[in-house]
C-alpha cells in the first residue's frame, strides 16, 4: 500500500499566521494529557480541505530532540492528531467512535526540524481523498498533508483511516469480557542502542537473532499509554519499526528522514509480538533504509520502510 507519492500535489503556501493561544479540545484527538495535544486551531477551506496549525515543543518526555531536530515520529503523531480532528469537527463523526489507522507514511526536511529559539509553529495544508460514509456518518478517508513551518515546506504525509461506531467495534474485536494478562515484559535492549537514555523508553527486547527483537508493551508508559486501549497502539507499533532500525544501523543513529507504514491487523495486548528487520539496499539519494515488520502468533500486524 504505497500511496506517499500521491501526497506530492503542487499546493499554495500558506499564509504565516500567529500562534493560537491554546490547543484544541484533547477529545478531538483522543488525548487524555492535554500536554500530549498538539494541534492548535483548524478552520475549512473547502468542503474536503482543510489548513490546520500544530506546535512542536522544543524537547517532549518520550519524542525528545536529537541531533539538534525535532523528532519525525513527534510529527507523524500530529498527523495522526490531524486524521482525527478533522473527522470529528469537519466531518462530523461523534466522540466515541472507534478509529481504524490503516496507513501512515512520512517525508521530512530533517534542516526544517531544527530546534530553534522557539518552539516549531507548524501550518498543515490537508486534503482529503477517496471519503467512504456509511449512511450520512463518514467511514473512512485518505489524509494528505503538506507541513509548513514559517511559510518553508517541511515535507507531506498521508494516513488512511477507517472509523466505525462503538457497537461495529466490538463485534469487530470479539475480545473476551474479562480480557487476559498482559504478555510479561522483556529486558530492553541497551537503551544506547536505540537512541535512548531511559529503559522505560526501550520497546524493544533483544532475542538470539539479531535481527528479531520481542515487542515490550509497558502499559504504564504515559505517552505511548496516554489513555486505555485494547490493543497496542500504532504509535507503538512504529515506534518498535524506528527502534529495530536503530539497532541495524547502530552505533549510527541515522534520523528518520522518510518512512511509510501500513497496519493490517490489531495486536493484541496479552500475546507476545515479534519484530524483525531486514536491511535494504541504500536508495538512490545514499540513504539507509530499512524495512521492519511485526507478527503476532505467526499473523502479519504491521510492516514499514524507514530511511535516513
Amino acid at each position: 500500500m504505497t500511496i506517499l507519492a500521491t501526497a506530492h500535489a503542487v499546493v499554495d503556501r500558506p499564509a504565516v499566521r500567529e500562534p493560537s493561544e491554546k490547543t484544541v479540545s484533547r477529545h478531538l484527538v483522543h488525548r487524555l494529557a492535554v500536554s500530549e495535544v498538539l494541534l492548535t486551531d483548524w478552520r475549512a477551506d473547502g468542503p474536503d480541505t482543510f489548513t490546520a496549525q500544530a506546535q512542536l515543543p522544543r524537547a517532549h518526555s518520550f519524542y525528545d530532540t536529537a541531533d539538534g531536530r525535532h523528532d519525525p515520529l513527534l510529527l507523524a503523531e500530529a498527523v495522526r492528531q490531524v486524521g482525527l480532528l478533522i473527522s470529528h469537527a469537519e466531518f462530523g463523526v461523534p466522540l466515541g467512535y472507534q478509529f481504524i489507522l490503516r496507513g501512515l507514511g512520512l517525508e521530512a526536511d530533517l534542516g526544517e526540524l531544527a530546534v530553534r529559539d522557539r518552539p516549531a509553529d507548524l501550518s498543515f495544508q490537508i486534503s482529503c481523498h477517496d471519503i467512504r460514509r456509511r449512511g450520512r456518518i463518514l467511514a473512512g478517508m485518505h489524509v494528505h498533508v503538506h507541513v509548513y513551518r514559517d511559510g518553508s515546506p517541511v515535507g507531506t504525509a498521508h494516513l488512511l483511516m477507517d472509523c466505525v461506531s462503538r457497537g461495529v467495534y466490538q463485534r469487530l474485536r470479539q475480545l473476551p469480557e474479562i480480557q487476559p494478562p498482559a504478555a510479561p515484559l522483556g529486558a530492553p535492549v541497551a537503551p544506547a542502542t536505540v537512541g535512548r537514555d531511559r529503559e522505560r523508553d526501550v520497546v524493544l527486547s533483544p532475542t538470539a537473532d539479531p535481527l528479531v527483537w520481542g515487542l515490550r508493551v509497558d502499559q504504564s508508559h504515559p505517552v505511548l499509554f496516554d489513555h486505555e486501549v485494547d490493543h497496542v497502539p500504532g504509535m507503538l507499533l512504529m515506534e518498535s519499526m524506528r527502534q529495530a532500525a536503530q539497532c541495524v544501523l547502530a552505533p549510527n543513529h541515522t534520523p528518520v528522514r522518510s518512512l511509510q507504514t501500513d497496519f493490517h491487523r490489531y495486536a493484541e495486548l496479552f500475546r507476545p509480538c515479534v519484530v524483525r528487520a531486514v536491511p535494504q539496499p541504500p536508495t538512490a539519494g545514499g540513504q539507509h533504509a530499512v524495512k521492519v515488520t511485526v507478527e503476532q502468533d505467526g499473523d502479519l500486524i504491521a510492516d514499514g520502510t524507514l530511511a535516513g
